[in-house]
């Protein structure tokens, strides 16, 4: 069951107190159980500096700030899937994520997100180890590259190449259908903003009736390809949310939808950087 705790550092806490007693004395909950739930980035404080994450146990908070504690268990109790390395550039790197990992956290948590898990489990002898940061992101259901940054200025230029669309982003998908040969064009807008994607078979299963197909997409609004898919009425097969598929039914399909290829031209070097899923990583029927 979730709880919410919000603790204001007044003069009825001593001075010297530490937050994992504060929260701890508050809460009724073990230290070891705050000490956890801090690594897992379910506390937060706030002060003149804003609201951030702490994850130090023993952080003594200043007068005036505010300890905030969200406390869901079966947030905290999740296991993350490990994802892939695929490439590392030192000031950034690649990675495949798998399906229910996720590209950002919540007040209640971030030790299931993709950058905590590199920074929490990075396989580099690198002392100290790099921060990680989000450039884009992954639906929760989806898997495929991902491009972490490891330095603020780093992940702001992969950011505008993104935002400045000079990117190529190529994405595999299974849908229902026969679909059909060439490329079909997917323009309509989505939640009143332009999207454009253009979607190519690469080969059909009758016994099935399901088409494996490329995709290219030139805007990033949320959801694009399983929308626009959907009303192609050729919905992604495991698609929940647009499709047809339904949350009832027993063991239902992952999504299958990946991000398959990015391609574009380092902001640091300046050379062409071209990266695809290998075989393994790929879905398929």
């Amino acid at each position: 069951m979730k709880q919410e705790f919000h603790i204001p550092i007044d003069d009825t806490i001593a001075a010297d107190a530490k937050a994992a007693n504060i929260l701890a004395e508050k809460s009724a909950l073990s230290k070891q159980a705050i000490k956890q739930a801090m690594k897992k980035g379910a506390v937060w404080i706030e002060d003149t500096k804003g609201i951030r994450r702490l994850r130090r146990a023993d952080t003594i908070p200043t007068r005036n700030s505010t300890l905030h504690f969200y406390y869901a268990p079966h947030v905290l109790d999740e296991i993350p899937p490990a994802p892939t390395l695929i490439a590392d550039e030192g000031d950034y790197s690649v990675w495949s994520k798998p399906p229910v990992m996720l590209s950002q956290g919540s007040k209640w948590g971030d030790h299931c997100t993709i950058n905590r898990w590199i920074e929490s489990n990075e396989p580099f002898e690198i002392q100290p180890q790099r921060n990680c940061f989000i450039v884009h992101r992954l639906d929760r259901a989806a898997r495929g590259l991902m491009l972490i940054a490891h330095k603020k200025n780093v992940a702001a230029k992969l950011s505008a190449l993104f935002e400045q669309r000079n990117i190529s982003k190529c994405y595999r998908i299974i849908v229902k259908g026969e679909f059909p040969q060439g490329t079909q064009i997917m323009d309509s807008d989505i939640d009143g903003k332009a999207a454009y994607s253009s979607a190519s078979l690469l080969t059909y299963n009758a016994e099935k009736n399901r088409s494996l197909l490329e995709i290219s997409i030139k805007t990033g609004r949320k959801h694009q390809i399983r929308i626009h898919m959907s009303r192609a009425n050729f919905p992604v097969v495991g698609d929940s949310l647009h499709g047809i598929a339904s949350v009832d039914v027993p063991n239902p399909e992952e999504l299958q939808l990946s991000a398959f290829s990015l391609g574009f031209i380092c902001p640091i070097t300046q050379k062409t950087r071209e990266y695809r899923l290998p075989e393994h990583l790929q879905i398929t029927f």
